[in-house]
């Protein structure tokens, strides 16, 4: 991962629904964040590689490579981000997803959110982390 810009806290939200990423863009930026938008989990992998993120938020079901996809690839490469994950699902969740969230130990944010609900949910992740 390269250095991101100093002082600046940067979040790669990965989401293909557009008008949800925006909402997250919209609601962090404001907040000092630089939001980067990856629309599946592959384009998410290739933007790991360039920057440096302080948290990931990750739409569970997203095409090409999905979460649970993503959070494995992160676990095994970027071990240090791990405990810097949100997810998202808009899903009525299966028995293997709630297992699989149950067992990452990752916060999850249920879709449909309000930008309150998403500022307080990274608020807090971050504040555990310091």
């Amino acid at each position: 991962m390269k250095e991101s810009r100093v002082g600046k806290r940067r979040i790669l939200v990965v989401e293909d629904e557009m008008g949800i990423a925006k909402v997250c863009q919209r609601t962090l930026v404001p907040e000092d964040y630089q939001v980067d938008i990856a629309t599946n989990g592959a384009i998410a992998e290739d933007m790991l590689e360039e920057a440096e993120y302080t948290l990931v938020l990750i739409d569970i079901r997203t095409p090409v490579t999905d979460g649970k996809q993503l959070y494995q690839y992160i676990t095994e490469r970027y071990p240090g981000l791990v405990s810097r994950v949100i997810f998202t699902t808009g899903d009525v969740m299966g028995s293997d997803t709630q297992y699989f969230l149950g067992q990452s130990g990752r916060p999850v944010l249920p879709k449909p959110f309000t930008p309150e609900e998403l500022k307080v949910i990274v608020r807090e992740t971050l504040e555990r982390l310091d």
